[in-house]
């Protein structure tokens, strides 16, 4: 029971510890670099 009480207590605790949330200034920059391709796994078997 004793752990319970700790594990709410610490959950509780941490929710809103500096407030209500506020929207950021300005947006997120939106980065500039982009990665894309494709992977495979599996096994070859030419000419063994």
């Amino acid at each position: 029971m004793k752990y319970l009480a700790l594990i709410a207590a610490l959950t509780l605790a941490a929710c809103g510890v500096d407030g209500a949330p506020q929207r950021p200034e300005q947006p997120a920059p939106k980065p500039g670099v982009s990665v894309s391709g494709d992977g495979r796994i599996g096994v070859r078997a030419d000419g063994l």
